[in-house]
């Protein structure tokens, strides 16, 4: 049997926000530990134009969402970008992912070839729903979520590959 393209879109989305999920909590147990304020942990960036670790899951549940809704049809759930906690961001961790278990198969079944239009600035890019999966939803998703890990690493929090993994 071949993987279809819900196969190789929600399921993996919905793993990386799980494992997104438990290493923020880690995080958020380093923090306390250490007598960090999450404020601090939450505000933290690699470099100064880069979005802070809320802004990185903040994209992260975006890209999620708006794959299903591009590929799918489904409607969108807006957020509104306005978590400042770790119990906010774990909120809209778990409400991404109540998001994504409610898409059904069939509505991404089938649409590897449907043009996907993708705003990007003053431009538009069009992709079939395989390469708009392939080329940018994942991609840009996992870069979201990689940051978020090494911003949490960056400032001393005990995780590693096992972690981002889900294997731990």
């Amino acid at each position: 049997m071949a993987l279809s393209l819900y196969d190789i879109s929600i399921p993996p989305v919905i793993k990386g926000l799980r494992n997104l999920s438990a290493i923020l909590e880690r995080g958020r147990a380093h923090a306390n530990e250490a007598g960090i304020a999450h404020a601090t942990m939450l505000e933290a960036r690699l470099f100064a134009d880069m979005l802070p670790l809320t802004g990185q899951i903040q994209r992260a549940s975006d890209t999620a969402k708006l794959m299903a809704v591009r590929i799918g049809g489904v409607a969108n759930a807006p957020m509104a970008d306005t978590e400042t906690s770790f119990d906010a961001l774990q909120k809209r961790i778990a409400a991404t992912i109540a998001f994504l278990e409610a898409v059904p198969a069939q509505a991404v079944e089938g649409k590897e070839e449907a043009e996907v239009l993708l705003p990007a600035g003053s431009v538009q890019r069009t992709y079939s729903g395989r390469s708009y999966v392939l080329e940018f939803a994942l991609p840009n998703f996992f870069f979201h979520v990689t940051t978020a890990y090494d911003l949490l690493r960056h400032n001393g929090v005990p995780v590693g590959k096992r972690n981002y993994l889900g294997w731990e």
